[in-house]
């Protein structure tokens, strides 16, 4: 009978460990929420350089020649009379239509980007990304938390951009 116990208390000490040891890993550290923080800023920086690029290519355009012309052919874009009246030429369509392909493609652009920052284990890992988005949505304290993380880091960065230009200004 001391066997039986035995055994059955030994197994109810490895249930508690490994509870306690799933309980750990389900703990947000400072770390987990920096290095997630850290994805979402260099996320948002992707999206401020790709629209920054797309801003470029409209405005820069040649044959479209600046924005309000851009404008006029996607108000009238998809309507073949309006098109007719604005005067849109062959060339602006194509011109267009280039833009439009590249600002469609922006959605899918950010989401593998951002997936490839996530899957990387040296940058997030998905573990621990789903880790702390799990916690977000359990915990408002850890969403503020990390939120407040964000927002330090934005600032951070956008203080050193100006820097930047500040110096280069200076040149």
């Amino acid at each position: 009978m001391k066997k039986v116990l035995l055994f059955g208390a030994f197994f109810a000490f490895l249930g508690f460990a490994s509870f306690a040891q799933s309980a750990e890993e389900d703990v947000v550290t400072d770390e987990d929420l920096t290095k997630y923080a850290n994805v979402e800023v260099m996320t948002s920086t992707y999206v401020e350089n790709k629209t920054e690029e797309l801003r470029n290519m409209i405005l820069n355009n040649e044959v479209i020649d600046g924005g309000a012309r851009y404008n006029e052919i996607k108000a009238a874009w998809g309507d073949e009379a309006k098109m007719a009246e604005a005067e849109v030429t062959e060339e602006e369509k194509a011109a267009y239509q280039a833009i439009k392909d590249f600002q469609d493609s922006l959605q899918d652009s950010v989401k593998e980007y951002k997936t490839e920052l996530i899957m990387d284990d040296e940058i997030l890992g998905a573990g621990t990304y789903n880790k702390v988005l799990a916690a977000t949505k359990e915990d408002p304290a850890v969403k503020e938390k990390l939120d407040t993380m964000i927002a330090e880091m934005k600032a951070k960065q956008d203080a050193e951009k100006e820097d930047t230009a500040e110096a280069t200004d200076g040149k």
